[in-house]
C-alpha cells in the first residue's frame, strides 16, 4: 500500500465556497497549504526547477480558472492534484520526452519486486537516483509509489495503456535498483551517514 499523498489536505467546505465566490484571501490560503506538493509532484515529474515553479504558477491558474467546475465528487485536493499533473505531463509532451511509441510489455512484478529496495529510504540518494531515470519512467515511479495512482490512472493521465504504465513501473524499478547499487551510491550513502 502507497504511503498517503502529500496532497491529501482536507480543506474546510467554507475556505473552497469563498474561493467559488472570488474571495481572494481564500484563493491566497489555498495556495498557501498547496504550494510545497504543487511544486514536489512537478519537480519530480519535470526534473527542472524552474519549470516545476512554472507548473505551480499554471496549476493555480487552472484553478482560479476552474474552480467554479468543481463539484466535490472527489476530495478537493484529488482535483488540485489532478491539475498539477496534467500540467506537469503536458509540458513532457512539449518537450518529446514522454515516449509514446508502442514498446513491448515487460512481465508484470510480483508483490515484492514492486517495492522499492531498502536503501531507496535515504531520501537524498532516492531523488538522485531518480533523476537519473528517463521522465516517462521516473513520472511512472513518482506517479505510483508516492501519489498512489493506479495503473489505469497513470495510463489515462499520460494517454498510453494499461501494459505501458505496468511495463514502465517494471523497467523504472529494476533500473532504479540498479541505481542505487550501484558503488558511487554506496560511497554516497556511507558519506552522508557519516556526517549525519
Amino acid at each position: 500500500m502507497s504511503a498517503p499523498s502529500t496532497f491529501a489536505i482536507d480543506l474546510p467546505a467554507t475556505l473552497i465556497a469563498r474561493a467559488r465566490a472570488g474571495d481572494t484571501n481564500a484563493f491566497e490560503q489555498i495556495y498557501r497549504h498547496f504550494e510545497r506538493p504543487l511544486y514536489t509532484i512537478a519537480l519530480r515529474l519535470l526534473s527542472d526547477r524552474e519549470e516545476a515553479q512554472d507548473v505551480l504558477h499554471d496549476t493555480m491558474l487552472r484553478l482560479f480558472e476552474r474552480i467554479g467546475s468543481f463539484r466535490g465528487e472527489s476530495p478537493f485536493w484529488a482535483w488540485l492534484r489532478r491539475i498539477a499533473v496534467n500540467e506537469s505531463l503536458m509540458r513532457l509532451r512539449r518537450r518529446g520526452t514522454v515516449s509514446y511509441s508502442d514498446e513491448p510489455p515487460e512481465p508484470e512484478l510480483g508483490s515484492d519486486e514492486q517495492l522499492l529496495p531498502p536503501t531507496a529510504t535515504d531520501h537524498a540518494l532516492l531523488l538522485r537516483a531518480l533523476d537519473q531515470l528517463p521522465a516517462t519512467t521516473r513520472s511512472v515511479l513518482w506517479l505510483y509509489h508516492v501519489e498512489g495512482y493506479t495503473h489505469d490512472e497513470i495510463a489515462r493521465a499520460m494517454q498510453r495503456s494499461l501494459s505501458f504504465s505496468k511495463s514502465q513501473l517494471a523497467r523504472g524499478t529494476r533500473r532504479l535498483r540498479a541505481l542505487l547499487q550501484e558503488p558511487a551510491h554506496a560511497a554516497c550513502a556511507e558519506e552522508e551517514r557519516r556526517h549525519a
